[in-house]
């Protein structure tokens, strides 16, 4: 079975107080590739960056100081065009998930494919994760389905997966 992992794919990131152009341009690509894995029957998980009213005391917020992905605003909400009426979606407090991690151990999949904001930060953390846990699975990430920060921030992200035997397309 293959899986997708859809990272962080949430109006703050997209359009709202993180977004950038490269966030916008990517949701029809990344909205075709969902469609892709509904049509054969793949399984599909979410990851939302999670944070709280506390957020600027937090390391993290001190380090950006821009608040994004409270819980229970509409930055933290993935779009429902995205979303697609899915419910695997794991919150996580930190770039990668553990929790996503710990529930693919329990599911027999060949191969993990992710795309997602940020490439440079949450995209790459969660493939290494991933292909640490399971080094003998296929692991890959559509660069056409994912955006960094920066455009250079983004390509330095693949080259690093691509180092770590992380099938980038």
């Amino acid at each position: 079975m293959k899986v997708l992992v859809v990272v962080d794919m949430q109006n703050d990131f997209i359009d709202a107080a993180l977004g950038t152009k490269e966030a916008e341009a990517i949701v029809p690509s990344v909205i075709e590739k969902i469609k892709k894995y509904e049509a054969y029957g793949g399984l599909i998980i979410y990851t939302k960056d999670t944070h709280f009213d506390d957020y600027l005391s937090t390391r993290e917020g001190r380090h950006l100081p821009v608040c994004h992905c409270i819980k229970g605003t509409p930055g933290h909400d993935i779009p429902d065009e995205i979303l697609r009426g899915h419910d695997i979606i794991f919150e996580k407090l930190t770039f990668g998930s553990v929790e996503l991690v710990d529930y693919l151990k329990g599911v027999d999949f060949d191969e993990v494919e992710l795309i997602g904001l940020c490439t440079d930060i949450c995209v790459v953390s969660n493939a290494l994760l991933i292909k640490a846990t399971f080094p003998e699975k296929e692991v890959s990430v559509d660069s056409a389905c994912c955006a960094g920060v920066t455009p250079d921030t983004h390509n330095a992200a693949l080259t690093t997966m691509r180092m770590c035997q992380i099938n980038v397309v």
